[in-house]
């Protein structure tokens, strides 16, 4: 029997039951050390797949996670992130998993041997040959993921996976193949643990560069971010200061005339009226710098 390394018994940790409590969270730790090592080494194909998906993007198309268990919850949890981070509707990405949003709290493991759900899922989303699809599979060999990816690919979505198994199935059904190899886990299996932070780490670089590139980020300041909370609010005043040389005094009443930071900085940037710099930014797709560009000719 050929045991997936995903499934493997790790050496290292193999008396976590018996050490201290200190002990066992230096082991785990240590574990944990080696993921960034293993994402380093696939950062070609990370980048490769960002291109890929930024260009699927810029041409009205959108970007779909999916998977099952922990691996599903992660594409959901990043694709949520988006709106508010970088004012982008919740369409552009969207995470898809097994068993429905409900299997965000509750396990529905049965749910991934499905291979025809996950061709279903996609289906039900509108899924188009202008998207893209990344598969979301520790393992590798995961049905409901298998599915997505395969029937993605076969009407002309860009397809990459992120699992933790080189030469596993799922890898020889995408057209980029992201493979951290993070070794045995802690636990024999617990994915959860350095598969899923592998996953998290990858999933981070793919959405933020993808949004950088778009031109929802300037410089490294969010400057699409949505102030919807008290925190938020104060970041937006400190990002509108830093973007157009203006006083606090100042910069806190605008973004309480207008409530939309994009709104505000091309306002005071352009010396425009609210009306006009609603009309560019809508022109440019909310993209900052375009719509200043649109009101300079």
């Amino acid at each position: 029997m050929v045991i997936p390394i995903t499934e493997q018994e790790n050496p290292r940790t193999r008396n976590i039951d018996r050490v201290s409590t200190l002990e066992a969270v230096r082991l785990i730790n240590q574990e944990d050390k080696l993921v960034a090592e293993a994402v380093e080494k696939v950062l070609p194909q990370v980048a490769e797949a960002i291109d890929q998906i930024v260009d699927r993007l810029k041409r009205d198309g959108r970007l779909f996670y999916v998977g099952t268990g922990t691996s599903g919850r992660l594409g959901v949890l990043d694709a949520s992130e988006m709106p508010p981070t970088f004012g982008v509707s919740s369409d552009l990405i969207q995470g898809v998993i097994a068993g429905g949003y409900e299997a965000l709290y509750k396990a529905t493991e049965a749910s991934e041997d499905d291979f025809q759900s996950g061709k279903k899922d996609l289906i039900e989303r509108g899924v188009s040959s202008r998207d893209a699809v990344i598969g979301l599979a520790a393992s590798g060999r995961t049905p409901y993921t298998i599915g997505a990816v395969e029937y993605a690919k076969s009407i002309g979505c860009f397809t990459a996976c992120i699992t933790c198994v080189p030469d596993s199935p799922i890898t020889k059904s995408v057209d980029v193949s992201i493979v951290p190899v993070v070794g045995p886990e802690v636990i024999a299996g617990s994915t959860r643990m350095k598969a899923g932070t592998a996953q998290k780490m990858i999933l981070n670089m793919i959405s933020t560069v993808s949004m950088i590139r778009l031109g929802y980020v300037k410089g490294n300041r969010m400057t699409n971010v949505q102030p919807r909370n008290k925190k938020l609010k104060e970041r937006s005043l400190r990002i509108l200061m830093a973007e157009t040389g203006i006083g606090e005094e100042e910069a806190r009443a605008l973004l309480t005339q207008v409530g939309d930071l994009r709104v505000a900085i091309v306002m005071k940037r352009a010396e425009v009226a609210e009306e006009q710099a609603i009309a560019a930014l809508q022109r440019s797709n909310f993209v900052i710098e375009k719509a200043l560009q649109f009101l300079e000719k």
